[in-house]
């Protein structure tokens, strides 16, 4: 059990305990604030059953409730990043590069299965040439969502509500223009890194064309060939560039 499910838990029990004792302690009782008419009699009885219903219901939902996740935790899935994604439509200063990663998100969908389709005309599925360029296939997918994951945890922490008091306020002149720039400067951070972000993966776009015009106009492929194509090329060192980053 985590620290603060255990500080609830601890809270609502003591809550409780404080409650039903201030409420039937000897004091009270003797200052007729709860006697033994029939009124405080059932008050008494209807105290001690809510007191119950809490206690019991209470250490139920902080027991078997299931931790929340956060977004990215969620995120496993291409439809994941869609919804994702979607979530953050309203947010005006990034409305049209929303729209532009889903189509981008779309783009690399098409592209992959017209290349696994393609590589199906000349490899059957159990070869271990098809088996290797779907692995790749498949990283290429994972670097290009990896940046829209990154994008989104820009998208998650970008304040829209102040960045437009912000700008507001700089026309306006409520604020210091030193301050009002350091302010911008941070927030000209987000927009520059979901900017690049979204222009890496147009660029994965690119080279997954150039591996595409490269196959299409092949009727066969010989051992080892696959690894000599210039589209692979670019491919594999797109891999082995992001897996150093990420280490």
């Amino acid at each position: 059990m985590d620290r603060e499910k255990l500080i609830k838990l601890s809270g609502l029990n003591l809550g409780i305990a404080a409650a039903n004792i201030i409420t039937f302690s000897p004091r009270l009782v003797g200052l007729g604030l709860l006697g033994t008419s029939a009124l405080e009699t059932a008050l008494g009885t209807t105290f001690i059953f809510l007191s119950g219903a809490g206690l019991i219901y209470g250490n139920y939902e902080l027991l078997t409730r299931p931790e929340k996740e956060t977004q990215t935790n969620k995120i496993r899935t291409v439809e994941d990043y869609i919804e994702a994604l979607n979530i953050h439509r309203g947010l005006k200063t990034f409305e049209k590069t929303v729209d532009l990663l889903l189509d981008q998100i779309e783009r690399l969908q098409k592209k992959n299965k017209t290349i696994r389709d393609i590589l199906l005309k000349i490899f059957s599925a159990s070869e271990m040439s098809y088996k290797k360029f779907d692995a790749v296939i498949a990283e290429v997918e994972k670097i290009f969502l990896m940046n829209i994951g990154s994008i989104l945890n820009k998208l998650d922490a970008f304040d829209e509500k102040d960045y437009n008091f912000v700008r507001k306020e700089y026309k306006e002149g409520a604020f210091p223009e030193e301050l009002v720039k350091e302010k911008f400067k941070v927030y000209n951070e987000y927009i520059k890194f979901v900017k690049a972000a979204t222009e890496d993966n147009e660029q994965i776009l690119l080279k997954l064309d150039k591996l595409l015009l490269e196959i299409s106009g092949l009727n066969s492929i010989e051992s080892g060939q696959l690894e000599q194509m210039a589209g692979m090329i670019e491919i594999d060192n797109l891999i082995k560039q992001a897996k150093y980053y990420k280490n």
